[in-house]
């Protein structure tokens, strides 16, 4: 056979050229150079509940036999073979305690969800470590260990004292989540009855002292008017740990447009959670629902549960349980992209603390999977980089550099409740 030069140039090049890479190959490959640095882990919490704290039979290398039928609680879902698995490189643990419990009560048990959470790390030196700041997270990422940061969940944990504020920063709290489910003194919950119309005058003092000295102001748990309220004071980026977007699932703990919009001003990020109820209207709806046919159920036999549950889960047999999927995931992460922009987004998993993480994703071993799919929808390498580490990375590093600027700023005071 005679190939013209051009013909045999054309059959070189076609035996020597690459495949496009997969998807896969994409998430993996934005996965080594960039980690994921999650928003919003609840392993705290469940040592809470599930061990008062005491610990010292815990192995934290795999918890995957940690059910519980007597309380009902399944396996955690995070541990040290988990977080590898998943691509997990730097880690926020949230130092959560009960909405309901009084301000000086918080203020004890946030102490002690920061000492069990220090005595885990501690165990685990080759492959946890402590750290305070952007750079200790990219040295001990780069040491191949996952960078541990603590984040405090509702603002009741200072007791409405900017002097504890402070002393929980020394202690190495990174950020503070201004609500939880419920109201603070200062701050309206997004979950709870409006009673401040978003902050007070002391809330904005709150949001001033945690920009002087370096701590992340959370938006995940408060009202539209809280969020709006807080970008008018904020003179550091903020951060949503674990939020997803209101115009895909319209729970009230999701971002309204109008907030993302301001977040590319701003400079802050919204750490995409994987909670099933804030990802899937569908589900939403499929959970509202169950919840008032259980309500009605219980007003027809009263005192007589063992009739409520019979037909409760006829009703369950009828209406199959919604699940969210890690397309569901991607939806919101889409949709932070078109209305906030692609250096604005972030991951917040929200493990440990939800039942299960969605379809394909159920626990931290999951993220390659979302990358994957991520991937699949066209966004490059550098874009996933960016949301597995490199956006929140310059957040800590904005916020700790305006606290550098304002060093020589006198602390704001309050006079102590008693």
């Amino acid at each position: 056979m005679n190939l013209t030069p051009i013909a045999l140039a054309a059959l070189l090049l076609a035996g020597t050229a690459h495949a496009a890479p997969t998807p896969e190959q994409v998430a993996a490959a934005a996965l080594k150079a960039a980690p994921v640095w999650d928003g919003h882990n609840d392993v705290p919490e469940q040592l809470r509940e599930r061990y008062r704290n005491v610990i010292a039979e815990l192995n934290f290398a795999d918890t995957t036999g940690t059910a519980d039928p007597a309380t009902k609680k399944g396996p955690m879902h995070t541990d040290l073979a988990r977080l590898a698995k998943g691509r997990v490189g730097a880690q926020f643990w949230s130092v959560y305690v009960d909405a309901g419990l009084t301000e000086q009560q918080a203020v004890q048990a946030t102490l002690e969800q920061i000492d069990v959470m220090k005595r885990i790390l501690a165990r685990h030196p080759d492959r946890l470590e402590f750290v305070t700041t952007a750079a200790g997270a990219e040295k001990a990422m780069k040491a191949g260990r996952v960078a541990s940061l603590i984040g405090m969940e509702g603002g009741h944990s200072i007791g409405s004292s900017l002097g504890v504020l402070r002393q929980m920063y020394a202690l190495g709290a990174r950020y503070m989540t201004i609500t939880h489910s419920k109201n603070t003194p200062w701050a309206d919950s997004a979950t709870d009855a409006p009673a401040h119309d978003g902050l007070t005058d002391f809330g904005r003092d709150v949001v001033r002292e945690m920009n002087r000295i370096g701590m992340l102001v959370d938006l995940s748990h408060v009202s539209e008017a809280t969020m709006v309220d807080v970008l008018d004071v904020a003179k550091a980026p903020v951060i949503f740990s674990h939020s997803g977007a209101r115009a895909v699932d319209g729970h009230a703990r999701n971002v309204p447009d109008s907030v993302l919009a301001r977040l590319k001003d701003n400079g802050g990020i919204v750490m995409a959670v994987g909670f099933p109820t804030f990802l899937s209207e569908k589900r939403r709806q499929w959970d509202a629902q169950r919840t008032a046919e259980q309500a009605r159920l219980k007003a027809l036999w009263p005192g007589d549960p063992a009739a409520t549950a019979a037909a409760l889960a006829r009703w369950d047999s009828a209406n199959p349980e919604i699940k969210a999927t890690v397309s569901d995931w991607a939806d919101h992460i889409d949709h932070i992209r078109q209305v906030a922009g692609i250096d604005h987004i972030g991951l917040g998993g929200d493990y440990d603390g939800m039942e299960t993480g969605p379809v394909g994703a159920e626990d931290v071993t999951g993220y390659p999977v979302l990358f994957a799919e991520l991937a699949r929808r066209g966004y490059s390498q550098a874009d996933l980089e960016k949301i597995a580490n490199r956006n929140i990375d310059r957040v800590l590093h904005a916020a700790e550099a305006y606290a550098a600027a304002h060093r020589g700023d006198p602390p704001i005071e309050n006079p102590t409740a008693f």
